[in-house]
C-alpha cells in the first residue's frame, strides 16, 4: 500500500501542477524524495508508463482541448504543453493521437484522450470485488426521466467482459478518452450493457459507448461500431454524494440495488432493455453514482 500511496501522491501533484510554467518532472521526484529511476519503476509497475510518458500523455490531452476550445496558435499550444518547438509538439501529438494538430483542429474527430485514472480507485475496486461489501448508507436515489429521439450509439464491444474491471482488462482504458473527445455526445462516456439484438456472435453484452445525434458521421477507429437507436425514455438513477473517494463502488452498487427495487409501472413506465443499452456513468464524490436504463410509457 505504501507504493500505491506514493504513486497516487505523484498523480495528484501532476494533476494540480502540470500547467505551471516551471513544471518539471525532476520536481516531481524531489517532492516525494525518490530518484527518477525509482519513480519510473513504480509508474511502469502500476501505470504501465514511465513518468515522462505519463506527463506527456497528460499534457498532450490538455493541448487537444486547447486546440478545439481556444484560438491559440499551434505554437502557443505547444509552449503551454512544455514543448519548445512547433515541430517537436506536432511529432509527439501525431505519435500519440495518429493525427496532426492542424488536422485535428479542422476535422474535430474522436481521439483517445488520456484519462488520469487515480491508482487508488483501481485498488479500491479490487478490494470491493474481494470483500463484496453490501452494507452501506448510500441508499437514497433520485430518478429523472429524459425523452430520447432516434439517435446513434457509438460503442466499443468486448469479447468476454462481464463488468467494468474485466472490460478494462480486455480492451484497455483509451475508450473513455476517445469517446469523451466526441463533442456531439449527449452524455459522458459510459460502460454499457447492450440489448440482445446488438450482441454479435463471439461478443459479450458489455461495451463502452456514447449516444450522438442521428446525423453524426465522423470518422472513428475501426474497432468502434455505430448503430441507430429507436426513440425511448431513459430513466436516470443518481445516488447521494459521498465523502470518501474509495466509496465509489458502494455508490454504484447501491444505485443498481435501487434500480432492482424500482417499480416503473407505478409511474407510468415499463422497462425496455430490448430497445437500448443501459449506461453506467460511474460515480463521483460531488454527484454520486449515475446509471440510466431504457423505458417506454406503460400500455
Amino acid at each position: 500500500m505504501r507504493e500505491i500511496e506514493t504513486v497516487q501522491k505523484i498523480q495528484d501533484y501532476i494533476r494540480i501542477h502540470h500547467k505551471d510554467d516551471n513544471f518539471n518532472t525532476n520536481d516531481v521526484c524531489s517532492m516525494i524524495g525518490y530518484s527518477r529511476r525509482q519513480v519510473d519503476r513504480l509508474f511502469k509497475k502500476y501505470l504501465n508508463k514511465t513518468l515522462q510518458e505519463y506527463v506527456n500523455a497528460v499534457c498532450l490531452t490538455e493541448s487537444a482541448n486547447e486546440l478545439l476550445n481556444t484560438k491559440k496558435t499551434i505554437l502557443e499550444v505547444a509552449l503551454n504543453s512544455h514543448y519548445e518547438t512547433h515541430e517537436g509538439f506536432s511529432r509527439s501529438f501525431c505519435k500519440r493521437f495518429h493525427i496532426m494538430p492542424s488536422v485535428y483542429r479542422e476535422k474535430k474527430i474522436a481521439i483517445p484522450l488520456f484519462i488520469q485514472y487515480p491508482i487508488s480507485h483501481y485498488y479500491a475496486l479490487l478490494k470491493h470485488k474481494e470483500e463484496l461489501f453490501m452494507g452501506n448508507d448510500l441508499s437514497f436515489c433520485m430518478i429523472t426521466a429524459k425523452e430520447r429521439e432516434r439517435r446513434k450509439l457509438i460503442y466499443l464491444p468486448s469479447h468476454h467482459a462481464q463488468d467494468y474491471f474485466s472490460y478494462c482488462e480486455e480492451v484497455g482504458c483509451e475508450w473513455e478518452g476517445l469517446l469523451n473527445s466526441i463533442a456531439e455526445k449527449f452524455e459522458s462516456a459510459a460502460l454499457i450493457e447492450l440489448p440482445d439484438k446488438l450482441v454479435e456472435i463471439g461478443f459479450s453484452k458489455i461495451a463502452a459507448g456514447v449516444e450522438v445525434p442521428l446525423d453524426y458521421d465522423k470518422e472513428l477507429p475501426k474497432a468502434y461500431k455505430v448503430v441507430e437507436l429507436p426513440e425511448c425514455i431513459m430513466l436516470y438513477f443518481q445516488s447521494e454524494p459521498y465523502e470518501n473517494e474509495e466509496d465509489f463502488c458502494k455508490a454504484i452498487e447501491s444505485t443498481y440495488t435501487a434500480i432492482g427495487k424500482y417499480n416503473p409501472a407505478i409511474y407510468g413506465y415499463k422497462h425496455a432493455y430490448d430497445m437500448a443499452p443501459s449506461f453506467n456513468f460511474g460515480a463521483d464524490t460531488s454527484t454520486g453514482a449515475r446509471i440510466a436504463v431504457p423505458a417506454l410509457p406503460a400500455d
